[in-house]
């Protein structure tokens, strides 16, 4: 009997054997960086909702582990940073899908000096039981996967995620997220969800799921424009509204007090000192802003105080924070 990703399965080999440039549309740019050379073909397959490329997360030649390959593209790309013989490792259930890189992968070689093939080295394997050594990657990443996880597969896949990297290391995300409440025909079509549409979760439950498994750090580092479900074309009587989010959870302790969840909030201090000492690990210089987790944004603003300012979370956040 077929479960729900046999769906997902069957969708994807069709898109391997058949570039299908509408599947995935992302507002996020494909980034390109001196000396790269991102082939066509791999733009084509490029079937993500967002990106999991920041240079920050990339320094040291990190091993990296990319689960769910598509064309090869964010491969590709991780490899330039780390230009060493099965620095990055991708993992896919689909044969066709790890086929289709792999040749996408002579072409860019040819198109690049500076890659040979042997820099990503391709495995099959799931992403609920990766076939990845424990604690041995640095960064490990997905792009629009595992939003078609119901829940407890969804868990196991993150704990997957938390069981392969190293301490601190860094799980980078793009998911379409849903604020608002969708139906049980939609949340059962297979299909709809295999497509990245209909296994979309609100903001918070997503990070609970992080939390869960043990991340002490996320970072909500875009929140963009996806998709809409309408009432013409999907089984829903209003009109559904799908965003994109890309995410950073870092395998830190777990606080006493819980997660630092970073928002996009920012702290800024305008008394009359020169600056604001909380006692708590946190100062605020006069007239420059903070970026504050929403824990230490929290704890800011029940002090009262008429000179600090908290901002509303801007769901962007690239580092340079309180903790």
């Amino acid at each position: 009997m077929k479960n729900y990703l046999d769906a997902t399965n069957d969708l994807y080999k069709n898109a391997a054997l058949t570039p299908d440039v509408g599947l995935c549309c992302t507002t996020t740019p494909i980034w390109k960086f001196p000396g790269l050379e991102i082939p066509k073909i791999m733009q084509e397959m490029n079937y993500g909702c967002g990106s999991t490329i920041s240079a920050q997360d990339l320094i040291n030649n990190p091993k990296v582990l990319y689960v769910g390959v598509g064309g090869g593209m964010e491969l590709l790309q991780f490899a330039y940073f780390s230009r060493q013989k099965g620095g990055v490792i991708g993992v896919d259930v689909v044969d066709e899908m790890l086929e289709a890189s792999r040749k996408n992968f002579k072409i860019a070689e040819d198109e690049n000096d500076w890659f040979k093939s042997e820099f990503v080295e391709l495995k099959k394997g799931d992403a609920l039981n990766l076939p990845i050594e424990d604690e041995s990657i640095d960064v490990a990443a997905q792009n629009c996967l595992f939003n078609i996880f119901k829940a407890e597969d969804l868990k196991k896949a993150l704990q997957e995620m938390y069981r392969v990297l190293k301490p601190h290391g860094r799980l980078v995300m793009s998911d379409p997220t849903c604020e608002q409440e969708m139906n049980e025909t939609l949340r059962n079509d297979d299909h709809l969800r295999a497509l990245c549409l209909s296994g979309s979760i609100p903001i918070k439950d997503y990070i609970k799921a992080l939390t869960d498994v043990g991340f002490g750090t996320i970072e909500i580092r875009g929140r963009r424009p996806y998709r809409i479900l309408d009432t013409e074309n999907y089984p829903t009587d209003e009109l559904i509204f799908i965003e994109s989010i890309e995410v950073c959870a870092i395998k830190d302790p777990m606080p006493e007090d819980g997660p630092c969840v970073f928002t996009g909030k920012a702290a800024i201090y305008f008394g009359k000192e020169n600056y604001f000492d909380d006692k708590k690990g946190h100062v605020l210089l006069k007239n420059q802003p903070l970026a504050v987790c929403d824990k230490t944004a929290g704890a800011l603003a029940s002090l009262n105080r008429k000179d600090i300012y908290i901002s509303e979370s801007t769901f962007h956040y690239n580092g340079g924070g309180c903790c």
